[in-house]
């Protein structure tokens, strides 16, 4: 079973994307538009204070009539973050993603950040153990 760390070197990003709690909310549109992520984590003098997704863009900025450009992230950000260790299985994140209703999973080391795992990245490694599989099934019926 794939683990986190493992899913995460895979992206081949070895960069976290991450915004001030200070950025306005267009701000950190506008750099989740450039890296076409759909949540950015939200971080202080190193530390992960929340993440901001469009989720949270569509439902606290829109629909309360706040503007982009005139709203700090801290305002509207999710603070209670669900977070997975690097040892975290495929079927762990999935489990918890879905029971949860989360799209994308921040994995800490202790108070370090990994990464971030989105339900793509999942899908993705899912679909990949599934592939060898069937494979190692086709091989041992075959032969």
């Amino acid at each position: 079973m794939t683990t986190a760390r493992q899913m995460l070197a895979a992206k081949n990003k070895h960069e976290t994307i991450a915004v001030s709690p200070n950025a306005t909310v267009y701000q950190a549109l506008q750099m989740m538009a450039d890296a076409n992520i759909g949540a950015i984590l939200v971080m202080e003098n190193d530390k992960l204070v929340g993440i901001f997704s469009e989720r949270d863009y569509a439902r606290k900025v829109v629909l309360m009539g706040k503007t982009s450009s005139g709203t700090p992230v801290a305002e509207i950000m999710t603070h209670k973050l669900l977070c997975v260790p690097p040892n975290a299985t495929t079927n762990e994140c999935m489990g918890l993603m879905t029971e949860k209703r989360i799209r994308h999973l921040p994995v800490l080391d202790g108070d370090t950040v990994l990464g971030v795992l989105s339900i793509g990245d999942l899908v993705h490694e899912k679909m990949a153990e599934q592939e060898f599989t069937i494979e190692q099934l086709e091989q041992y019926i075959y032969s």
